[in-house]
């Protein structure tokens, strides 16, 4: 006979890595700078396309501070967890996502890791067909600015786990 017991078992988790610095409070003026650049970034653009696009390059940057704050923002958000757990299949997954979402990744990867050392002419041309030009800037400018966010919380290791949605609004 077995018998059951309703008590939990407790899972042993590594060691939390703590931060190599706080930079925010060592640069104050860059970071209120970012703050600001950001502001600019994101305006007019669609909120689901813009957390889309921060979570991708943050994958691919593998900077798990972002990841956690903008995959917890876009939840809050109401983006689905099917297309956020997708994101980082996204190419075998396009049919999770609007074909001017495709068009915004693509060239998120393309800015993001600049493996031929350039943005291809297809992937510019093809976000260009599914954006106004005003709104190929804002998403340039927004994926941009992840990408240098994503520097700083890499190279600091900023821990991720401790981020509740809208807490750097």
């Amino acid at each position: 006979m077995t018998t059951h017991t309703d008590t939990p078992t407790t899972v042993e988790h590594s060691p939390e890595r703590p931060a190599r610095l706080e930079w925010a409070k060592h640069a104050p003026e860059v970071y209120q700078a970012m703050v600001r650049l950001e502001a600019a970034a994101r305006k007019g653009l669609d909120h689901t396309l813009y957390e889309l696009v921060k979570i991708r390059a943050s994958q691919i940057n593998h900077c798990a501070f972002c990841i956690d704050m903008h995959t917890k923002d876009a939840l809050a958000a109401g983006e689905s967890v099917e297309r956020i757990v997708q994101l980082s299949a996204w190419d075998e997954s396009r049919h999770f996502y609007t074909a001017k979402e495709v068009a915004a990744l693509e060239l998120t990867e393309a800015v993001t890791v600049l493996t031929e050392g350039f943005v291809p002419d297809e992937v510019y041309d093809n976000a260009a067909q599914h954006f106004e030009e005003a709104e190929l800037a804002q998403v340039i400018a927004a994926i941009t600015v992840i990408n240098a966010w994503n520097r700083f919380g890499v190279t600091c290791r900023m821990a991720p786990g401790h981020y509740r949605p809208g807490q750097y609004k």
